[in-house]
């Protein structure tokens, strides 16, 4: 759990002065109309994340942005810090449909289009993380245009060689961009997150076991072979999205299998089938291998005896593929993010199968996790206190919204989420400065102004928690 640093205090006083923000400082009213209060506070910090964070040429974002100094870093975020503003935006433009379709527009009326514009241009500035390059994978060679860690220098030129990309940014993306169709209805976030999706799937192990079974799981990159929760419960959400984009369509896809004698072939399925299968797989692999007794994910498979760490490849038919690396070791940590994923995944699996056993796996994490990431009291009485260290802030965003996405299920995520609004609210009236929060909610701002410099993807996890919280009241009554 957190350790509270004795350089960190409250600057309530010095913050409020500063701050001009609505709510700044002052205390929250029993009768005000929380899910626009949330909506608005979310917007505000977007909104000035945008100015703080973002170059005007070419969407660039620094990563951090220190609100004392009123400085940017030169640094640039990388394409998984940068999805997080796109995150924030999707949440917010999707809160704004939701008040539209109870009968209040206003909000949707005036934002709604400035925000679609703002989504179509962070999508252009993704496109500088954007590269191309030829991968052999388990079914054969091909060629990929994806997402790199690192921003290159113009439009689809970024590095994609050895591990300068990553599954599990790819799948960061997908979400995001699939929020995005479903707010905009535009093909084109549709499309982009098919091919993502391809690319992801081309990158599960489905080399077979001695019992003729798949070995299952998606390394953490193309360029390793240890296999993480951050590679393989992320995706699963958005593999249920995509069945239920497409449950009533005739669209169909064809993929790369293995054999039982270990020659490659291909198979075509409907893609609602091929999606929602997938979806059953990853989850039923990470569950497999990395849930823990006490109910939470692990971080990774490893413990490799073969290959050095390095990719192995097999010669089968005069045709090159890469075989499977037997992995031996489930380690940990266990991070907030890789059990908030399963919780997501299981709800979206749970709705789109009715299948009991995803009722009684989101159960039993929400309680476990709950119990294990948060300690009320630690840090203020009343309060719950999440780990911070490291980029978890971001972590416990993707647990809050596992928690929303069970809700409707199993109402008993409601502690949990509130646990959140509390936190959020708490460093809002005390601590808020020139709309933005520190990154420790529960403890404040350092004295020492100049280490206060706060991650861009922590700004907009907060921003995107206001929103969805809006959103889980509205849609929650």
């Amino acid at each position: 759990m957190l350790v509270v640093s004795s350089v960190f205090v409250s600057c309530c006083a010095s913050c409020s002065k500063d701050n001009k923000s609505d709510g700044g400082g002052e205390k929250d009213s029993v009768s005000v109309n929380l899910p626009k209060r949330n909506i608005e506070r979310a917007m505000t910090m977007t909104d000035a994340a945008l100015d703080n964070y973002f170059s005007e040429s070419g969407m660039a974002m620094s990563r951090y942005y220190n609100p004392f100094t009123k400085t940017a870093s030169s640094e640039i975020g990388s394409v998984w810090m940068y999805t997080s503003s796109i995150e924030a935006v999707t949440a917010i433009m999707k809160t704004l449909e939701i008040m539209k379709d109870q009968g209040d527009p206003s909000l949707y009326n005036e934002k709604f289009d400035g925000y679609s514009k703002i989504l179509s241009d962070l999508y252009a500035g993704a496109q500088y993380y954007k590269g191309s390059f030829t991968l052999t994978s388990y079914t054969g060679t091909s060629s990929w245009s994806a997402y790199a860690v690192n921003r290159a220098s113009s439009p689809g030129s970024a590095d994609m060689s050895g591990v300068a990309n990553v599954y599990d940014d790819q799948e960061w993306f997908i979400r995001e961009l699939l929020n995005a169709y479903k707010v905009t209805s535009d093909s084109k976030y549709l499309s982009e997150a098919e091919n993502l999706t391809a690319y992801v799937m081309d990158g599960w192990d489905c080399t077979l076991d001695a019992l003729g079974n798949e070995n299952g799981g998606i390394t953490w990159g193309p360029g390793y072979v240890t296999k993480h929760s951050c590679s393989n419960g992320p995706i699963v959400s958005p593999l249920v999205w995509l069945y239920e984009i497409y449950k009533d369509s005739p669209d169909k896809v064809t993929y790369g299998i293995v054999n039982p004698d270990n020659t490659r072939g291909k198979k075509t399925l409907a893609k609602s089938e091929y999606y929602l299968q997938s979806a059953e797989k990853v989850y039923a692999y990470q569950k497999a291998h990395l849930l823990r007794a006490d109910g939470v994910y692990d971080d990774m498979m490893g413990g490799y005896k073969t290959g050095g760490g390095q990719p192995e490849y097999e010669t089968v038919d005069g045709m090159r593929y890469r075989k499977n690396t037997a992995l031996y070791n489930r380690e940990g940590p266990a991070i907030t993010y890789n059990t908030g994923t399963m919780l997501s995944g299981a709800a979206d699996l749970y709705r789109a199968t009715g299948n009991a056993a995803y009722y009684e796996d989101m159960k039993s994490a929400t309680e476990a996790s709950f119990s294990i990431f948060a300690t009320l009291g630690e840090t203020k009485p009343g309060l719950y206190t999440y780990d911070i260290t490291g980029f978890r802030n971001w972590f416990n965003d993707v647990l809050m919204r596992g928690y929303v996405a069970v809700y409707p299920y199993y109402n008993n995520a409601a502690s949990p989420i509130d646990s959140f609004q509390n936190n959020l609210d708490f460093a809002w009236t005390n601590y808020l400065r020139d709309d933005m929060l520190p990154p420790s909610l529960l403890v404040g701002w350092s004295m020492e102004k100049s280490n206060n410099n706060v991650e861009a993807m922590f700004t907009f996890a907060f921003a995107s928690e206001y929103a969805t919280l809006a959103g889980y009241m509205l849609e929650n009554d």
